[in-house]
C-alpha cells in the first residue's frame, strides 16, 4: 500500500471508529462533494469528503502551490455576548472577556477589535477539553461579544459547558445557520481581495465582515494548513452559490479530509482527540503560548494549580516531532522506545508528508528523551523502525504578517 493511500485509510479508519455511519448530518454543501466526486466518508457525524479523484497527494500539493478550498461547515459556530446591557464599549468588551477568562487561559481582555486568539477549554485538571478560536468583533457596537469557533467532534460538550458554566454572565447563540469554507494557500489571498476588496492587506489572526449578495460574510485570516489563508463564515442559504464562486477560479480546488491532516500535521498542529485529550495540559502539548502573560501570574483558569507548577518547573512528557527513516508511517498509538529498548512514549499523529516526501509523526516521549536529534526506536508490527526527535513544525509556515 502506498503512503497514501495510507493516510487515506487511516483517516477512513478513524473516523469510521468514532461514528456511527447512520444517522449522519450533512453539511449545506455536500450536493458540490457528490457532484464533485468526493470520496465520502463518517467524521464527527457528519458525512464528509475525505479525497476527490484527484488523490490526497495531489491536494496537498496544490493547496501549498496554489488554493484549496476545504468544507469545514460541520464545526461549531457561536456567539458568546454578555448579559449585562447598558454598557460601553469597553466596559462590555472586559465583561464578556472576564467571563470567558474564567474557562480557558487566553488573554481575551487584551484583544483587539478583529483578533483572533487561539485558545484552550481546559478541565479542572488542567486537561484540555478541546482547542478553539476567539474573536473580537470587529465593530464596537459588538464589543460585548466574541465569535467563537470549537471543534466539530467536541462541538455539543463544549456549547453546553460554556452555556451551563457562565447562565449567569452570558448568553451562547448558536450559528448552526452558517457555513464555513477556508480557502488555504499561497494564492488564496488574490482570490479574496477579488471577492472582498483590500483582503489581501488583511492581518493574520484577524477578522472583517464583508457584505457579499446582501448577507453579511465573516472573513477570518488564520487556517490550519500552515499556509496562508481565510475562514470564511457564510449563511448556508448562499453556501453553495459562494463555493461555486471560489471554484469558478482555475487555481480553486476541493481538498478533502485525507489531505487536511498531511497538511496539519506538516504544519505541526495538533489534532484534538489525537495530540490532545482531557488529560493533557497545554504545558505537556506544546502550547503555552496560549496561556496569557497575565494568566500565568494571575490564575483564575481551570487546572491552574497544576499548570502554573508546569511552566515553572516543567512536566515529566512532553509533545515531539519525529522522523522516521526509511519510508514506512508510523500510526498513531505506536508504542515508542529508547534505543535501549525502554518504553518512553507513544506516537499520537503519523502519516506521510508530500512535502517532505517522507514519514512524518508527533507523539509524546518522557521529558528526557525529548531533545531534538535523540535516536529512537518505534515498534511498527512488533519491530523496531529507527527514528529520531525533531523540532516541529515540518515545514516552514507561510503565514501572511503584513
Amino acid at each position: 500500500m502506498s503512503a497514501l493511500r495510507y493516510l487515506a485509510q487511516t483517516l477512513m479508519e478513524r473516523a469510521l471508529s468514532n461514528d456511527n455511519a447512520t444517522d449522519l448530518k450533512c453539511t449545506p454543501l455536500h450536493s458540490l462533494h457528490l457532484a464533485a466526486g468526493a470520496k465520502m466518508g463518517p467524521f464527527a457525524g457528519y458525512e464528509m469528503p475525505i479525497q476527490y479523484p484527484d488523490g490526497v497527494l495531489k491536494e496537498h500539493i496544490h493547496t501549498r502551490q496554489a488554493a484549496g478550498l476545504f468544507d469545514v461547515s460541520h464545526m461549531g459556530q457561536a456567539f458568546l455576548s454578555t448579559r449585562e446591557a447598558q454598557l460601553g464599549a469597553r466596559d462590555a468588551h472586559e465583561k464578556i472577556s472576564a467571563a470567558l477568562e474564567t474557562l480557558a487561559p487566553g488573554e481575551f481582555q487584551k484583544l483587539k477589535p478583529g483578533a483572533l486568539r487561539y485558545s484552550l477549554l481546559l478541565n479542572e485538571e488542567g486537561g484540555v477539553m478541546d482547542d478553539f478560536i476567539v474573536t473580537r468583533q470587529p465593530a464596537e457596537d459588538d464589543a460585548g461579544k466574541l465569535f467563537l469557533v470549537v471543534n466539530a467532534a467536541c462541538k455539543e460538550q463544549d456549547f453546553q459547558h460554556i452555556e451551563s458554566s457562565l447562565a449567569e454572565r452570558a448568553s451562547l447563540i448558536r450559528l448552526d445557520d452558517r457555513a464555513l469554507l477556508a480557502l488555504q494557500g499561497p494564492l488564496a489571498a488574490s482570490i479574496i481581495d477579488g471577492v472582498f476588496a483590500g483582503a489581501a492587506m488583511q492581518k493574520f489572526m484577524t477578522m472583517t465582515k464583508h457584505d457579499w449578495r446582501g448577507a453579511e460574510i465573516f472573513v477570518s485570516r488564520c487556517g490550519y494548513t500552515g499556509e496562508d489563508g481565510f475562514e470564511l463564515s457564510v449563511p448556508e442559504g448562499l453556501a453553495v452559490e459562494f463555493a461555486k464562486m471560489l471554484l469558478g477560479h482555475a487555481q480553486v480546488k476541493w481538498v478533502g479530509l485525507g489531505a487536511r491532516d498531511s497538511l496539519r500535521l506538516e504544519a505541526g498542529l495538533c489534532l484534538y482527540g489525537h495530540d490532545l485529550d482531557p488529560s493533557t495540559s497545554p504545558v505537556e502539548a506544546g502550547l503555552t503560548f496560549a496561556i496569557g502573560k497575565r494568566r500565568r501570574a494571575d490564575g483564575g483558569f481551570p487546572g491552574a494549580s497544576r499548570i502554573l507548577p508546569e511552566l515553572s518547573h516543567g512536566t515529566s512528557r512532553v509533545r515531539i516531532g519525529i522522523r522516521p527513516d526509511g519510508r514506512a508511517p508510523a500510526r498513531e498509538g505506536v508504542e515508542i522506545q529508547s534505543t535501549d529498548g525502554a518504553p518512553i512514549g507513544v506516537v499520537t499523529s503519523g502519516g506521510y508528508g508530500p512535502s517532505v516526501q517522507g514519514p512524518i509523526a508527533m507523539g509524546y516521549v518522557d521529558s528526557p528523551h525529548a531533545a531534538p536529534g535523540t535516536e529512537i526506536n518505534l515498534i511498527v508490527r512488533g519491530k523496531p523502525l529507527a527514528a529520531k526527535v525533531v523540532d516541529v513544525p515540518f515545514i516552514a509556515p507561510n503565514y501572511f504578517r503584513g
